[in-house]
């Protein structure tokens, strides 16, 4: 049986935990030695892999939700007429300048 893959969603969520909750971590703790920040990198990077990899919840369905909804009238926007003649423009009078 093969395992599923992660959706782009789980890791989007996965990397965003690991990021800030290294960053949490480290100011938590005020760490500042090469053993510290392995450990709270490694715990970051577990944290992430988690959230990744964690099952999306189903949604408990009910009784009504099994049973098919009525139909419904459904009530559409009745588009705009369009316009499919084009108006001659209109034609004003040549006017001439005065002399000066």
């Amino acid at each position: 049986m093969a395992m599923p893959r992660p959706t782009v969603a789980q890791l989007a969520y996965g990397t965003c935990t690991v990021v800030l909750s290294t960053f949490a971590l480290l100011l938590l703790s005020r760490t500042g030695s090469a053993v510290g920040i392995t450990f709270v990198a490694v715990a970051a990077l577990a944290l992430g892999v988690l959230v990744a990899m964690a099952p999306p919840l189903a949604r408990p369905r009910s009784a009504a939700a099994r049973q098919p909804a009525p139909l419904r009238s459904v009530r559409t926007a009745v588009p705009a007429p369009v316009r499919t003649s084009v108006r001659e423009p209109v034609r004003e009078p040549v006017r001439e300048r005065a002399a000066s």
